[in-house]
């Protein structure tokens, strides 16, 4: 059994592995855990290790890296082409793995740490800065349910809190106020 390119389709659990030879024939089909590919792929001499670029892709792709394999990722639009009949998760392996043997084919470079922490830390402010948004928006449809128009942009909206019962227009929100005006970007 001559492996040349093992395609992988990753799971949260099981990952299902192809094997191609060198004429492109699968040799071997399997299901595996994460921890058994790579054990499977220690065993193996060093050849072409294909994957979707998913999470948890990259993690594994250092670990094989260091094994002495070259590993390629791929974006998924990019392998779905090769999927033939029915999808399912032995079908996108083998997918992965004669998508891997293309030579027009563009692939994902592997990430090391650091540059994965960056790119969470920058997903995590965009969700923030979304939430934040959304939130003033709806505050604004509030107060124009009010009667009170409040201009666009966080800058020109705030909220105070206050003791004493003078609320926005009269009566109701007891305890707080909104403050809008000609803030300028500080």
């Amino acid at each position: 059994m001559s492996i040349v390119v093992l395609g992988i389709d990753l799971g949260k659990n099981i990952c299902s592995v192809v094997g191609l030879d060198g004429a492109g024939r699968v040799v071997v089909r399997r299901r595996l855990t994460r921890e058994r590919v790579i054990e499977l792929a220690k065993g193996l001499p060093r050849c072409i290790i294909a994957m979707e670029a998913c999470c948890g892709a990259h993690h594994l792709g250092r670990l094989l890296a260091g094994q002495g394999h070259e590993v390629r990722l791929m974006s998924p639009e990019y392998v779905r082409p090769y999927v033939k009949a029915h999808k399912n998760d032995d079908r996108d392996a083998e997918a992965i793995a004669e998508a891997a043997t293309r030579p027009t084919m563009r692939f994902v470079e592997l990430k090391s740490e650091e540059q994965l922490d960056i790119q969470s830390l920058h997903r995590v402010r965009d969700r923030l800065v979304g939430e934040r948004t959304a939130l003033i928006n709806q505050l604004r449809a509030v107060l124009l349910e009010r009667g009170l128009v409040a201009p666009q942009g966080r800058r020109k909206v705030s909220v105070h809190g206050c003791g004493g019962e003078s609320g926005v227009g009269g009566g109701g929100h007891r305890g707080m106020w909104l403050r809008w005006g000609l803030q300028t970007s500080t």
